[in-house]
């Protein structure tokens, strides 16, 4: 059911602007250039502040007429400012100063909208807009719809008729023409833009600010101040002779490059193309912030996917398409999915682990069949632990060979990867033949239902040829999670006394029957929680990505033309002192108050921007369900006892195959 709440509250003309310039079918704003758009809302900052008698403005001069607080914390910071001012300074120098403090008036205005659940946030920074009724005191009566439509509807009747509009929309009009948006939004035709220009010129407000705004949008040298700084060589000897490469680390050998070099720096290993790298939490911003206007995913991911056949995927598409398709598989990938079914994912993880007996030594690889085990029937229905070991096999050197070319591409073609290659059929045979009408009646919706339900819909958003790779790359998600779970079972069985107090939570939980999904919350498993936000930290699965400059930019003095790679190593700032001080050290009391070493872009373990990991959230459940039952049921030990934790980085981090388990107790019994 939709939110019928009643919102009162007057909207300011940051968040009105904000609202018309969010593009629904992308999930972001309407592509405006990041200094256009900061000039432009920095604007509606000053148009609210007239509205509002704080300050007063012309084509020529601002003048304060009252420094009392609006109350607005995305208006109070910049009345502060003006009036502290001694001089006396006009509006396009107020744009000017304040456009670099945009992106606090941005968030905080989201942030508002989302409270008054008129946008709804999701995950990957999009954002679309909430269903409610709004009372407009303006207009004095109750509106049906969205209040993104309902403030869109009241420009376009001012755009398309003869209706009178009032300063407000005036002032929104104007500063949405300031940076040229209106063509996007609508066909315009020369009667119309002239409508445009004669609306602009009702207020003098509108007028001035809009004025000061273009001035500034105009002026390239405020928006690339330092161009062509010559990106830094890293030394091969200088990385040849990293303790961290020897060990694997890579996310700590690109923090030491970072200290030493700075966030962008290049590599030139021999026979190959240089390779520019960006670390460090500057980075990481940048990219989540302005990534999706400049940064494409398709170009490296190409070759990949045509390995499966498939062109178009969800790792490989940007813009209007991945926000389609992520919305529409969100579901699938969610929490509350998982939460659902924690009664199967109780028995299959019992099921598993039935089989350990007290003295018996397995693999670190049997962390991935652990949870293959519980992937395959939650995801599709079916059972693949004979052809798992086929299928991840093959996924990693098809991204060995075409995403991180560590081995030349017939590799993928030699006679044990054709007959890896074949499980990938086998599993799409065995979901067909479970996934007809009559076999899912009453049964829970699962991924496989998801995808084939999208494909049946909108066969060219999700064409047949793209189900080889998603379905398979269901199962492939084994290797990232089991992997993850594997540096969990590490840190749980190296650490007695922190498995102690894991121990007691799982205890806490699961000695008086089964939770369900509400019970994990942060009161329940505290340490277990903080225990696995470090083992992500520590040993991050994925510690960088791959994009295509598609729009050339600026970055920290640094000019990245368009058609360059880059490798962004988002989880370097994982061993940067400033951002985690002592960052070799396993220590869970950084994520509590007042420390809260994560917040902020330096804690990156699911990726940044809008290719953030989908089932992130999945993945925390899961992931805690898992550790919390393996320490509820046993205690572990590290085998060899004095083994030093070494990884193996390609194409993903995970431990040297060399570690293995020892179930040193069973604590409790397992249910028959």
């Amino acid at each position: 059911m939709p939110d019928t709440t009643v919102t009162t509250q007057p909207l300011s003309l940051p968040e009105e602007l904000i609202l018309m310039l969010l593009n629904e079918q992308n999930g972001y704003f309407h592509q405006v250039p990041g200094w256009d758009l900061n000039c432009t809302v920095v604007g509606a900052v000053l148009a609210e502040l007239s509205l509002q008698s704080r300050i007063d403005t012309d084509l020529d001069s601002l003048h304060l007429l009252d420094r009392t607080d609006t109350g607005d914390p995305a208006l109070d910071p910049f009345l502060k400012q003006i009036a502290d001012e001694p001089a006396q300074r006009n509006a396009q120098y107020w744009i000017e100063r304040f456009a670099g403090q945009a992106e606090s008036i941005i968030d905080l205005t989201l942030d508002r909208l989302v409270g008054l659940k008129i946008l709804e946030h999701h995950d990957g920074d999009f954002w679309t807009l909430a269903t409610a009724r709004w009372y407009e005191d303006l207009r004095g009566g109750a509106q049906e719809g969205t209040v993104g439509q309902f403030i869109k509807t009241r420009v376009v009747k001012a755009l398309f008729t003869d209706e009178i509009p009032d300063p407000r929309e005036v002032i929104v009009i104007c500063l949405v023409n300031a940076c040229d948006v209106f063509r996007i939004m609508f066909e315009l035709d020369e009667e119309t833009e002239e409508r445009i220009a004669s609306i602009c010129r009702m207020d003098l407000i509108g007028r001035s600010i809009a004025a000061a705004v273009a001035q500034n949008i105009s002026t390239p040298m405020l928006r690339r101040s330092t161009l062509n700084k010559k990106i830094p060589v890293v030394a091969l000897r200088r990385l040849l002779l990293s303790p961290h490469l020897r060990s694997g680390n890579i996310p700590a050998v690109f923090a030491d490059l970072a200290k030493e070099y700075g966030p962008v720096f290049e590599i030139r290993p021999p026979f190959a193309k240089p390779m520019t790298f960006l670390a460090g939490p500057e980075t990481n911003h940048w990219v989540h912030r302005h990534g999706r206007m400049h940064l494409k995913a398709g170009g490296y991911f190409a070759d990949f996917e045509k390995v499966y056949g498939a062109h178009g995927v969800l790792p490989s598409l940007d813009g209007a398409d991945h926000f389609r398709l992520r919305k529409a598989m969100g579901p699938a990938n969610s929490r509350g999915r998982l939460a659902g079914r924690l009664d199967e994912v109780y028995g299959l993880v019992r099921q598993y682990m039935a089989t350990w007996t007290v003295g018996e030594t397995f693999p670190v690889r049997a962390c991935r069949r652990m949870i293959n085990a519980q992937l395959s029937p939650l995801f599709l229905a079916v059972e693949s632990q004979d052809i798992i070991d086929d299928l991840m096999g093959f996924k990693e050197r098809a991204l060995t060979t075409h995403i991180v070319k560590a081995l030349p591409r017939f590799m993928l073609n030699t006679p044990g990867m054709k007959r890896r290659a074949k499980a990938v059929d086998t599993l799409l045979e065995r979901i067909q033949s479970v996934h007809t009408p009559a076999q899912r009646a009453g049964c829970p919706r699962n991924l496989a239902d998801d995808w084939l339900s999208l494909h049946a819909s909108d066969p060219q958003l999700v064409p047949e040829a793209n189900l080889r790779f998603a379905l398979s790359a269901a199962l492939v998600a084994s290797v990232y999670l089991g992997d993850a779970l594997s540096f969990s079972v590490y840190a749980l069985a190296s650490q007695p006394a922190l498995c102690a107090r894991i121990q007691a939570e799982a205890d806490a939980l699961f000695d008086n029957g089964d939770p369900d999904g509400d019970d994990f919350n942060q009161g329940s498993m505290d340490v277990t929680h903080r225990f696995l936000m470090e083992c992500l930290r520590m040993y991050p699965i994925v510690p960088m990505s791959m994009r295509d400059v598609m729009n050339s930019f600026v970055f920290e003095g640094y000019e990245l033309p368009v058609g360059s790679r880059l490798f962004i190593a988002q989880t370097a700032s994982h061993y940067m002192e400033d951002i985690f001080p002592d960052p070799f050290s396993f220590d869970i009391d950084r994520y509590l108050p007042p420390r809260e070493e994560h917040r902020g872009p330096g804690y990156a373990p699911y990726g940044l921007g809008t290719h953030r990991c989908l089932g992130s959230r999945w993945m925390d459940l899961q992931l805690a369900v898992n550790v919390m039952m393996i320490a509820h049921h046993f205690t572990l030990e590290v085998s060899p006892a004095d083994w030093k934790l070494k990884f193996s980085p390609l194409p993903s981090m995970k431990p040297s195959e060399k570690l293995s388990f020892r179930v040193a107790e069973q604590r409790r019994d397992l249910p028959a």
